[in-house]
């Protein structure tokens, strides 16, 4: 195939989730069993649909984290020539292949370590798990120093910054502009905002996600670990990474410099064109996805972020300008408020509130010296925060 100059073997990490699916979907657009060996498809507990994927795919083996599930699974590849494995020693298994790039879409934690063994042996890491930034950033951009590979974020904001980034101009470099949409509740008052359910809250006006991301979406929260991201993919200070509300998701991020100049990259909100600027990189090849329409468009808005209703951008600035573990701490307390949100113990406003007393208690962790020192202060924040909830 054109562009692509041997056959790659990738690995996808968390391929029943949105990120994954679209990921198989751009890998058959790029050329499918002819451009890229797959290698392993790793899921949660939905066992039949990650077996479909891995026999569609010609996968070698399929993984589902939940352990619960192996028998399922391996029931679902019986005779298919693809081989089952779960839990945490099938995910490091996958991670440890002789893969040439991986897709670490996992959501959570539980996509640390596959992503840190994998940046250890070389392979390029197509990121789209924000733990592994927000919770481990020093450790996580280390290992893929240390292998050799390359990162290339995922994320449609970092995604932008990262094409228009000019690494031989960063003496110039002012600013990193992260676009928000806002979410179902830009407009909404903070009394409105009290009462919202985890059903209205997971309605997206741009985007099509999984439950949890489009409820953080709404709180702000996804792009307040957004910011911590981009801190450290691009080395930043904590005053050079700004957001502005830009409710049309058009402008996926924007790099200011020194001369007043301002890159954007714009698109149709799909994260096809994110995972195709990945998996073909440093080329870019024709995607099936649609086309901007700059005079249907007509017009593109922006306004300035209220951190009165959305204070989970307070709350990432806060944890910038503490360093240490703070990002592992406010990304584990929002977790247990978010799940506390979804069951109905926890009210929306409330999460950033039971996140940012969190932060405080934990406010003297000092940097992680290894990936135990991220486990342990996960466990902790989400231990105080679960327990400020039973209160």
């Amino acid at each position: 195939m054109d562009g692509i100059m041997s056959k790659r073997r990738i690995a996808i990490f968390g391929a029943t989730g949105s990120i994954g699916v679209s990921t198989l979907d751009v890998i058959g657009q790029l050329g499918g069993r002819d451009a890229f060996e797959v290698t392993a498809l790793t899921g949660n507990a939905n066992v039949e649909a990650l077996a479909r994927q891995a026999v569609a795919s010609g996968a070698e083996i399929a993984v589902t984290a939940d352990e619960s599930r192996y028998g399922a699974l391996k029931e679902a590849l019986a005779g298919t020539g693809v081989d089952a494995a779960a839990g945490p020693s099938g995910l490091m298994e996958a991670a440890e292949r002789e893969n040439d790039m991986v897709m670490a879409a996992i959501v959570g934690t539980a996509g640390l370590k596959p992503a840190l063994a994998a940046a250890a042996r070389g392979a390029d890491i197509a990121l789209a798990n924000k733990e592994c930034l927000v919770s481990a950033g020093p450790l996580f951009l280390d290992a893929v120093k240390r292998g050799g590979g390359t990162m290339i974020p995922v994320d449609s904001e970092h995604s932008a910054v990262f094409q228009v980034f000019e690494e031989h101009q960063r003496q110039a470099l002012e600013r990193v502009i992260i676009t928000a949409s806002g979410g179902p509740f830009r407009n909404k008052s903070l009394e409105e905002m009290r009462h919202v359910d985890a059903a209205t809250a997971r309605a997206h006006p741009n985007w099509s996600m999984g439950l949890k991301i489009s409820i953080d979406s709404a709180s702000m929260f996804n792009k307040a670990l957004e910011m911590l991201e981009a801190m450290h993919l691009f080395a930043l200070k904590p005053e050079q990474v700004e957001v502005v509300i830009h409710p049309q998701s058009i402008i996926h991020s924007m790099v200011g410099y020194a001369d007043g100049s301002v890159l954007a990259q714009l698109g149709v909100p799909d994260m096809r064109t994110a995972i195709g600027y990945a998996l073909a990189y440093p080329k870019r090849q024709p995607l099936a996805v649609d086309r901007l329409d700059f005079a249907r468009l007509a017009r593109l808005d922006f306004e300035a972020p209220d951190e009165t209703r959305f204070p989970a951008l307070r709350l990432a600035r806060l944890a910038m300008e503490r360093g240490g573990l703070q990002g592992a701490v406010l990304n584990a307390a929002k977790e247990i408020a978010l799940e506390a949100f979804i069951e109905g113990r926890c009210g929306f406003l409330e999460m950033a509130e039971v996140a940012e007393a969190v932060m405080e208690a934990l406010s003297g962790l000092p940097e992680a010296a290894g990936i135990e020192d991220v486990y342990t202060a996960d466990a902790e924040a989400r231990r105080l925060a679960a327990e400020r909830l039973r209160r």
